[in-house]
């Protein structure tokens, strides 16, 4: 395990003297890729034409030689940033390159051009993911919805129980960028700098946080329930299913908490980010959220909170919550 750390820091530590001796841009290189095997034009002209253009596009600090493949059919050349990898300016720089650069200097050339690499490829892979984490949340929070409304049997209480746990996981969100963006107590993180928030960390997060969620929020439900459907007194019912199952949901909660708070000792920050985020997110969904909020909503509600439309409970199934 130590082994692992000292390799860890020693390859963070390299990847900071690069970027001092050499540009923050080496370590996020482009590879231009260029296919002539149908081209029109020789490809001492195609080279020499796509060479000044990269050369003259902002923020591009160098451009190797293309250099041909032994079959002459392929042209491979690498452009260096003027920042790192995880850079807004290296991001932009890489729309650029595959949507206005590339195409429009091969344009009648017969060639086809590609920009990739492993700075690309994170690049485009952060774009998918940006681009559906608003569909995975909407899906995921309707699939939710409609597990409460069906074993509840209550419109209002599914509502409810979707907008809570987007809150425990707005919190969690918040947390992260405030620390790692802002620097709100990064450096009892051992963290020296400001860190970008790597794609893949929100959408982890919304998954491991929701399905926590969703957990106490069904614990919680099944015991108001279960006292509802005896007394059929709103405030009794919630304080019955409060009183029986709050400390149950605190000491998992805080178990929960103890487990990602542990790995804040990583060396590696986005190993950081997720224990900060889950820890904090735990806390808050198992204390503001569960044990204050959606009592005192369910308690306004009053028996409104198991109302359901007639129609509705005509065609959703019955499901037994035991």
């Amino acid at each position: 395990m130590m082994a692992r750390t000292r390799t860890a820091i020693r390859i963070n530590e390299s990847y900071d003297l690069i970027a001092q001796g050499f540009g923050a841009g080496v370590n996020g290189p482009f590879t231009v890729v260029i296919d002539t095997s149908h081209a029109t034009q020789s490809n001492a002209h195609i080279s020499q034409t796509l060479s000044t253009a990269l050369q003259q596009t902002h923020d591009v600090v160098r451009v190797t030689p293309f250099k041909p493949t032994a079959d002459n059919k392929v042209l491979v050349a690498t452009v260096i940033p003027r920042e790192g990898p995880q850079a807004a300016s290296t991001a932009t720089l890489f729309s650029t390159l595959v949507h206005t650069v590339v195409p429009h200097n091969l344009a009648g050339s017969g060639a086809e051009g590609y920009v990739t690499g492993s700075t690309a490829s994170y690049l485009q892979f952060s774009d998918t993911l940006t681009t559906k984490l608003p569909v995975i949340i909407a899906v995921v929070v309707a699939t939710a919805f409609l597990l409460i409304i069906t074993a509840f049997r209550g419109l209002w209480l599914a509502v409810k129980a979707a907008l809570v746990n987007l809150i425990s996981i707005s919190a969690a969100y918040g947390i992260v960028v405030a620390v790692f963006q802002w620097g709100w107590g990064r450096s009892l993180l051992g963290v020296s700098e400001n860190v970008p928030i790597e794609s893949y960390v929100p959408v982890l997060m919304f998954a491991i946080v929701f399905g926590l969620s969703m957990d106490y929020e069904v614990f919680l439900l099944t015991h108001v329930k279960e006292a509802w459907d005896k007394t059929h007194k709103s405030g009794v019912s919630v304080a019955n299913g409060l009183s029986s199952t709050g400390r149950v949901i605190t000491c998992a909660a805080l178990i929960m908490a103890s487990v990602f708070t542990a790995f804040v000792a990583s060396p590696q920050p986005v190993v950081k980010m997720l224990a900060i985020g889950l820890a904090a997110s735990v806390v808050i969904d198992a204390t503001i959220v569960r044990l204050l909020l959606v009592p005192a909503i369910m308690y306004l509600l009053g028996r409104y909170s198991w109302w359901l439309p007639r129609w509705l409970d005509t065609i959703l199934p019955r499901i037994s919550i035991e």
